[in-house]
């Protein structure tokens, strides 16, 4: 196998690379296309598993094994494109969208605000009397859930906040989704838990418990019936928080990237990122 590797390597010339360089450029820019799905966790998966397989079965000289993973990704490849219909679907309508892989950088700043604004907006509809379910997204993407709410995409005011949640809006019983410094949609509908629960929570509680249990996001659930605000997270739910408890949690949940220092360059592009979307 070594021999063969260095053999592949000494045949390799410029038109060879850039052949190969624009293969992975094309698988990369499928993942980043995919992002956010469900699905891309799952291509990954079978991705990584056929790499491993193959690499076994080539340096150990396995020959049933080799013959069947052959056969294997031949099938796969017919039933990628059934498996995967909805989210190739969607990929193909990214890709249209104009300056789509420009990627959005986040500061410790916004990142400050943002937790700050979640935090007093919480304490606000609490003291109205009124429900909320806040989904704060991290490194698991949340599409398939954003696009069964309604698209905002505006950036994350306490006056914003609370307007949703307002018990008179149509979008007030849905979940607001939250990507960096900016609310993505409202009013989306989240996958209720199917664990016991040790107290008697209501619908929001078990749809924010829901959530967290298949990704890491962070929900920030207000109760209508008594205003107690609670914070789910790895399936977990943790109740009548104040204030301080509150952004202290949400700060623990995020210490590594606030730890991270704000550059010059994420400070202008947010500065700019501000000033288009006036």
């Amino acid at each position: 196998m070594f021999l063969d590797l260095q053999f592949i390597i000494s045949q390799l010339n410029l038109i060879n690379t850039i052949d190969i360089a624009l293969v992975f450029l094309l698988f990369y820019m499928v993942l980043k296309l995919m992002q956010g799905t469900k699905a891309v966790q799952l291509l990954q998966g079978i991705l990584l598993l056929i790499v491993s397989a193959l690499a076994m079965s080539n340096f150990l000289d396995l020959l049933a094994l080799s013959w069947f993973l052959k056969n294997a990704v031949t099938a796969l490849l017919f039933a990628i494109p059934v498996i995967f219909q909805p989210e190739l679907r969607r990929t193909l309508e990214r890709l249209g969208r104009t300056g789509y892989f420009i990627s959005q950088a986040r500061s410790t700043d916004e990142l400050h605000d943002t937790l700050k604004t979640v935090v007093v907006a919480a304490q606000e509809i609490s003291r109205q009397g009124h429900g909320a379910l806040i989904v704060m997204e991290r490194q698991t993407g949340l599409r398939d859930y954003i696009e069964t709410g309604v698209k905002l995409d505006a950036f994350v005011t306490k006056f914003l906040l609370t307007t949703i949640f307002y018990d008179k809006t149509d979008l007030h019983d849905g979940a607001v989704i939250i990507q960096h410094n900016r609310i993505i949609a409202a009013g989306c509908l989240l996958p209720l838990s199917h664990t016991d629960v040790k107290e008697n929570l209501g619908t929001r509680h078990r749809a924010g418990i829901g959530l967290t249990e298949s990704t890491d996001a962070i929900v920030v659930i207000v109760s209508e019936e008594n205003g107690i605000i609670s914070v789910a997270h790895n399936g977990q739910i943790t109740r009548r928080l104040d204030q301080s408890k509150l952004i202290k949690m949400l700060r623990t949940f995020y210490y590594h990237e606030l730890k991270k220092p704000t550059t010059f360059f994420a400070q202008a592009k947010g500065k700019l990122g501000e000033m288009f979307h006036m």
